[in-house]
């Protein structure tokens, strides 16, 4: 009998993926036709980086990076950050800047995160982007080291605690902009896996968040092992407006926000047009 083939895993840290992941990689739902060889846990610009280099056979990543690597990876429909009101935002402090926002110095969570492209197609002309570690930004701000953010994760519920100011919600501009909701993070397997190894860990990420929804308990430990931000509700307001309907399947809306965001990267010159079709 063959063995099922073992597959590398990479995702963030973050509460909404380890709440995700976390019966997938504690044996509480199976993987039928393959199996886990490793699992890594990683900033997501470490992960984007990492696709880029086609490392992992199953990934998370920015949908940013998904324009850049679309002739390897193919779009899972489960386990996708995705919805509204849970976008980047940019934010300034109170410290003396140029006039024109064109002129600010802006610091981005990574190069190919979907903050960045965000900032990008919503203020082409800002070119002075600094790349900062998302937890490192608003502390950045608030010196004057840089005179804008785009903020990421759980920093959006603790940038006014710093006496920082939010400029502009990128993921409200998206929404208003186009009347759907912002793709920011996403799944992604080798396109060199056979299909029905993609559809099987399609499966069973759905399954891993249904069983965290019916033990919402069980999970806590290490939710918070890997969490940046401690505070416990930080953290349930980080899995409740990152974890969704969408998460569980893309659907037709989610799968047209994707679409129209891979567009216009590659309608603004920021990664060539492929050929993912959500």
């Amino acid at each position: 009998m063959t063995e099922p083939r073992a597959l590398t895993l990479g995702f963030s840290p973050c509460p909404n993926d380890t709440y995700i992941f976390n019966a997938l990689v504690h044996g509480r739902v199976a993987l039928s036709r393959c199996s886990l060889a490793s699992v890594h846990l990683e900033d997501v610009e470490t992960l984007n980086d990492w696709a880029l280099q086609q490392h992992l056979d199953i990934t998370k990543l920015s949908f940013h990076a998904l324009g850049h690597v679309q002739d390897h990876y193919a779009l899972l429909r489960a386990g996708a950050a995705l919805g509204r009101g849970c976008g980047p935002l940019l934010i300034t402090g109170n410290g003396n800047k140029p006039g024109k926002m064109a002129d600010w110095t802006i610091a981005i969570p990574g190069t190919y995160t979907t903050a960045a492209l965000l900032l990008r197609l919503y203020q082409s002309a800002c070119r002075q982007l600094v790349v900062m570690r998302f937890d490192r930004i608003m502390e950045a701000v608030a010196k004057g080291a840089v005179d804008g953010g785009v903020i990421i994760h759980e920093s959006r519920f603790t940038y006014r605690e710093m006496g920082l100011h939010c400029i502009q919600d990128l993921g409200e501009w998206w929404e208003q902009t186009t009347g759907l909701p912002i793709p920011l993070g996403c799944i992604a397997a080798k396109k060199s896996l056979p299909a029905d190894i993609r559809d099987d860990i399609e499966q069973a990420i759905a399954a891993s968040i249904r069983w965290a929804k019916a033990h919402p308990a069980e999970g806590w430990d290490y939710i918070q092992a890997h969490a940046q931000e401690m505070d416990p509700h930080v953290m349930q307001s980080h899995i409740g407006l990152y974890v969704n309907e969408y998460s569980m399947e893309l659907g037709e809306e989610g799968r047209h926000a994707v679409r129209e965001l891979l567009r216009r990267g590659a309608a603004a010159g920021l990664f060539a047009a492929g050929p993912e079709r959500a």
